[in-house]
């Protein structure tokens, strides 16, 4: 029985694969990896694996799109908004932050944006990692986050696509308040990095 739906937002092709756009991406991947499935199952506009009682999906329509993906996959198995959990990155935080939120606004996310439309409600959690802001005013919000990651900032964030896979399980095991108790505290790396 699937009772969670994990959607992990990006847009699919090689060539964005490295981008900031895709830290959702890399979240369902790791906790495919940590689970021995691989995401390609091809159905409700995306790819998806089911493990445990879990789906994990890739929304395949690029990220501005993805609420009919989530819609669908949700529709199907019965899957109630409160049992799903959209992962996503957040220009609005520092590299390597996470934000947990059990409900709200899509906060200028497109992605977001849409899965809201298309569900209707925003009364499901999310996983927010911080990819941070342009590092120049004139530099455009969308050119910054389809850019690929610098060398220098790949440690870090790894350290947060393995913390928001953390904290995804947490929210399935314990649920969102728990998880936002847990995970919205700034980790000592991010803290240092914040400080430099």
């Amino acid at each position: 029985m699937t009772d969670c739906l994990i959607a992990g937002l990006g847009n699919p092709g090689k060539v964005y694969e490295n981008t900031r756009h895709n830290a959702g991406f890399w979240v369902l991947d790791e906790l495919a990896q940590r689970r021995g499935v691989k995401i390609k199952k091809i159905k409700f506009h995306g790819t998806y694996a089911q493990t445990d009682s879990l789906l994990l999906l890739k929304p395949q329509t690029f990220m501005n799109r993805s609420g009919q993906a989530v819609r669908d996959a949700a529709a199907f198995y019965q899957i109630p908004p409160e049992r799903i959990i959209v992962v996503y990155d957040e220009a609005a935080l520092p590299p390597g932050r996470l934000r947990l939120r059990a409900s709200g606004s899509d906060g200028g996310h497109n992605g977001l944006k849409d899965i809201l439309y298309h569900l209707q409600t925003d009364r499901f959690p999310r996983v927010r990692i911080g990819v941070g802001g342009p590092p120049h005013p004139d530099t455009d919000l969308a050119d910054w986050v389809l850019a690929p990651i610098a060398s220098a900032d790949r440690t870090l964030f790894a350290d947060a696509v393995r913390r928001a896979a953390d904290a995804v399980e947490c929210i399935v095991r314990e649920g969102i308040e728990t998880a936002m108790n847990q995970y919205n505290q700034l980790p000592p790396a991010v803290e240092a990095e914040e400080e430099r």
